[in-house]
Parts: C-alpha cells; structure tokens; sequence
C-alpha cells in the first residue's frame, strides 16, 4: 500500500561545491542529476531539483530564491544608486537585505523569464515525481523598490499575472509558490491571498504552498505566529500547506483544527537550522503527535521546515534519510 503521509523536501539543496568551483552548464545537469538521485536513494516520495535549475553559471553566488525570479524581467533597473540603497533600507521589514533586488522604473513584464525550460530541463531527469517551485508575488514584491506603481498591492499582482503565465504551461505533479515574508507581516494578510490565489488558480496539477518564518545563515528572519495567519490559509486556492514547525515547536498544531477540511496539511518534523541530524525515532513521535492532535485525515505530508541550502550535503542527506525512516516507523512499516 503507498504511505498513508508522503514524504518530500522544501526545495533547495546545498550546491555541490565543485559545481560552484567549476560552474558550467555540463556540470550543472549533473549536479542535478546527483541531486534528485539522492533523494532517490533516500526514499522520498516527491523530490525536487534542489533549486539548481536556477543555477546561474555566470552568476554562481546568487541565491536564486529572488534573483532568478527578478532578473529577466522588464520594466526593472539592476543598476542602483546610494540612494536607491538608502531608500530600500527605511522600507519595513527587508532587513536582512541590505539593497533590492531591482528599482521598478516602468509597467514591469514577463521579459526572458522561462520557467516553463527551467521544467523541461529537469522534468526527464528522474522517474520518481517532482514538484516544480517558485517564489511567492508578494514576497518577491518586498525586495523591490517600486518607483512606478508606488502600491505593495498592485505591484504584487502584476507580479502575480506575470508568475501564472508561466505556471499555467508547467505539467509538473505539483507545483508549490515559496512565501518566506508574510508570516513577519500578517497586516498585509487580509489581501495578500488574492494575489497568490492568481498564480495557485493557473496551476495544472496539485497546488501547494509554503510558509516559513525565513531561513537565512540557519536564522529565522522574521517572528509571528501561525494564528495570525489562519484566516489567510483558509481563504488560499491550494490543496496542501507545506509549514515549518520543527525548529518552533508543536504548540500552535491544535488551532489547525480550525483549517478548512479540504486543504491537506505538510508538517515539517526536520529542522533545517540544526545541524545535529534527527534520529528516525525523534521524526516518528513528531509525526504522531501531528496525528493525535490533528487526525490522519489532516496530516498528509512531511518534510523539512524549508530548504536545505545552508547545510552541508553530509547533512542534509542525513536528514532526508531520517525523515524517511520517520515516516516509515510512524507507519509501522519495516
């Protein structure tokens, strides 16, 4: 019988180092191709490319999560002055960012944005369903300096039609939109579904969305809690929530009780911000305890709490193989 809760990753992987020392294009399909099979050989049941089909390799220090994303599109300036800096730095909330991703200096467009390629690349490189990421609108919105809409919610929704152009052309089994941002800014929450319900709306196959609080030097960015943001989860177009819980604790599980019944719900039981590696034991009484607050019928995934891109691969696919083990031992399976 297939497991009753499937297991999967958030997305990123650490980029293999002799990529990053020799980054050429042969070289990046194979690093993906060792990536999936990894996480092949660790038994997960959705894997991904570890993010490396935004892998630059003329740009091979640039963490794709924004740059990727923002680069190709027109409409926006990549050449900022002081006070462009300057001015980014006073906008609330960014932080962790010390410049923005780009100045917004006319209608922004979809430019040479292909993630429909980026699919297609990885698509044929592993037997074994993928799901296929992006980041959220509204989080790619807080790290622009926006001179010509001048309105967060405005500018997110272009950004958001831009994203479902392309997603409506992607076949992926599941495809999962990234927020890392708005758990620190539940003010925004009351409108921000909207934008992202676009994107979700145009998506083929399973829809999927991911809430963490950051994940940045193995430091949570921003602080909240998940009963701020109830009312926004229940107002997405999505059919599985993929949520960090590991590193903040089990305590927030029960007002889950109160998500609408159709919406499936992804536990993370494999903190990303630690190094020290799980054992198969510590994952199983983590997946019970989801369970016996929450029931079977709600809990339907487990993963990691975000992406695995600042760990050491030694690591990372220890913890993959744990989370595996985990489910396995939660579900009596030998």
């Amino acid at each position: 019988m297939p497991p009753a809760i499937r297991t999967t990753v958030v997305g990123s992987y650490p980029v293999p180092t002799w990529l990053a020392a020799y980054p050429t294009t042969p070289n990046l399909r194979d690093a993906i191709l060792v990536v999936l099979k990894t996480q092949e050989l660790a038994g997960l049941d959705l894997i991904a490319d570890g993010e490396l089909s935004r892998f630059d390799v003329n740009h091979p220090e640039t963490n794709g999560m924004i740059e990727y994303f923002v680069r190709p599109l027109r409409g926006i300036s990549l050449k900022l002055g002081r006070a462009e800096i300057e001015r980014f730095r006073r906008q609330q909330g960014m932080g962790f960012r010390t410049r923005p991703a780009g100045l917004i200096h006319a209608p922004i467009h979809s430019g040479s944005l292909d993630l429909l390629s980026a699919w297609e690349s990885v698509r044929p490189l592993s037997q074994i369903p993928q799901k296929f990421t992006l980041t959220s609108p509204y989080m790619l919105a807080k790290t622009l300096l926006d001179e010509h809409y001048e309105d967060l919610r405005v500018l997110t929704m272009e950004l958001a039609r831009i994203l479902r152009g392309q997603v409506e052309q992607i076949d992926a089994p599941v495809i999962q939109v990234d927020e890392a941002n708005l758990t620190g800014h539940p003010e925004d929450a009351d409108w921000a579904h909207e934008p992202i319900n676009h994107v979700l709306d145009g998506i083929q196959g399973e829809r999927a969305l991911h809430l963490c609080f950051g994940n940045y030097g193995g430091q949570s960015i921003q602080t909240g809690f998940w009963a701020k943001l109830l009312p926004f989860l229940n107002n997405l177009h999505v059919d599985h929530l993929v949520l960090e819980f590991a590193r903040r604790g089990y305590d927030e599980l029960p007002l889950f009780r109160d998500l609408r019944p159709e919406i499936a719900l992804g536990i993370g039981v494999i903190d990303i911000k630690d190094n020290e590696v799980e054992s198969a034991e510590t994952v199983a009484r983590r997946i019970e305890h989801a369970v016996s607050v929450l029931g079977p019928e709600r809990v339907k995934w487990v993963h990691p709490d975000c992406g695995f891109w600042m760990l050491p691969r030694s690591v990372a696919d220890r913890k993959m193989a744990a989370l595996v083990q985990g489910r396995n031992l939660a579900e009596g399976r030998g």
